[in-house]
């Protein structure tokens, strides 16, 4: 399968498995999402929301409304916020700005100007006006502009960050986290998942995921400078979106597996479709490898990269959906290392991959059986494990420059 990275059919847009060679197969009945057992995680979703980036609606609750990852994974709800508005569009320049900067330094010295101005002071004033999908916009900047300064691995409200970051900003860094409940958001869902757009506007309302999959995307900070071809980072990330999007099927299919008896005539079914869709997500990687490898890259955004897997901040939540599903991290990582993994997504969605990892149980028995189900379980596990693979060459690739495309071996 080559799969392009603007256009053209999305993976998922027909589940998978349901024909072969225009054929329709028996699993198709089977491998339709059954009621899922696990709650459904809850998502903000406001009913009212302001059209830009600026202050909005106040105090919304964080339960506006149900999440389920069936719908659209773990992408936001609406496409991110493109253009801030008002005081925000500060953040927003600062945010453009420490992105291009040619080192940390630079970048530091762009937020002790803004802390200088009183830039910061008026913004963490204006935090709590924020609707929640703007303090989102407003964390994807946060984000930028952390990592952008070396200081992603840092807890805002610790003592000990005072010593090392601007003060005004570790402030204002606090209260957007409040503000989403998400205390460590300055890692690669925030970076990737809310920093993308389509590039011209859809003649119609579609899905979310379906929008990232069949549109171009670009960025809405670029960490390249504008006019200039994207860099290796900003490709990563939009790879990292579109992964979410065309991962689509395996949250669904996750679901489908939870609460299931291994002896079920439907898991193994599911099983062999959940291969088929990480083989397609493989290929999709593989498939954007190259364009990747050959562009532009920059010692600053490397150092943003390292600083970043240093962190493990860069674990994509579709790849930690299928391992909820499949335990692989679980027992070759370490269970706490799968939290630490997981501590960078918001509380709805580790509920979620909790959830999920207690309802997947059973399935994951079939690891220590024998016979074709179990075969078609460690076949599944394999191929996630591929991918995986596959996802950390590509992020190889991103921070090394003279780094060759991945092969289909990689």
């Amino acid at each position: 399968m080559t799969i392009t990275t603007t256009t053209g059919p999305p993976i998922g847009a027909e589940p998978m498995g349901v024909t072969v060679n225009g054929a329709a197969t028996p699993e198709a009945a089977a491998a339709e999402p059954a009621a899922s057992p696990i709650p459904a995680a809850r998502h903000a979703a406001p009913p009212g929301r302001a059209a830009g980036g600026g202050d909005a609606t106040v105090g919304e609750p964080a339960t506006a409304a149900s999440h389920d990852p069936r719908t659209h994974g773990f992408l936001p709800e609406r496409p991110p916020v493109r253009s801030m508005i008002g005081t925000w569009t500060r953040l927003d320049a600062m945010a453009r700005a420490a992105a291009t900067a040619p080192d940390r330094e630079a970048a530091v010295a762009l937020v002790e100007r803004a802390r200088r101005a009183g830039e910061l002071a008026a913004l963490r004033q204006r935090v709590s006006r924020l609707s929640l999908r703007n303090a989102e916009a407003a964390a994807m900047r946060i984000a930028v502009i952390a990592v952008s300064c070396g200081w992603c691995g840092l807890d805002p409200q610790a003592p000990a960050a005072r010593e090392i970051a601007d003060e005004a900003f570790l402030d204002l860094w606090a209260a957007i986290a409040h503000r989403i409940d998400h205390d460590q958001f300055v890692a690669l869902p925030t970076l990737a998942l809310h920093n993308w757009a389509p590039e011209r506007k859809p003649r119609r309302h579609i899905p979310i995921d379906q929008l990232a999959r069949t549109e171009t995307l670009v960025p809405i900070v670029r960490w390249a400078p504008e006019g200039q071809p994207l860099s290796r980072l900003d490709r990563l990330m939009l790879a990292a979106t579109r992964l979410e999007a065309h991962g689509i099927w395996l949250f669904r299919l996750a679901e489908t597996l939870a609460g299931r008896s291994p002896d079920d005539s439907s898991t193994p079914t599911a099983l062999r479709r959940l291969v088929r869709v990480q083989h397609a997500l493989r290929a999709q990687l593989l498939a954007e490898a190259a364009e990747l490898a050959a562009a532009p890259a920059t010692p600053q955004q490397r150092a943003v990269l390292g600083a970043l897997a240093e962190q493990g901040a860069l674990e994509p939540p579709v790849l930690q959906a299928a391992d909820a599903v499949l335990g692989i991290g679980g027992r070759r990582l370490g269970e706490g290392r799968r939290q630490l993994l997981r501590r960078h997504l918001p509380a709805q969605q580790r509920a979620w991959l909790s959830a999920m990892d207690r309802h997947c149980a059973p399935v994951r028995t079939l690891a220590h059986r024998g016979g074709p189900d179990a075969a078609v379980y460690r076949e599944a596990q394999e191929s996630l494990i591929a991918l995986r693979r596959t996802y950390a060459a590509l992020v190889q690739a991103a921070a090394r420059p003279g780094t060759a495309p991945l092969t289909v071996a990689a």
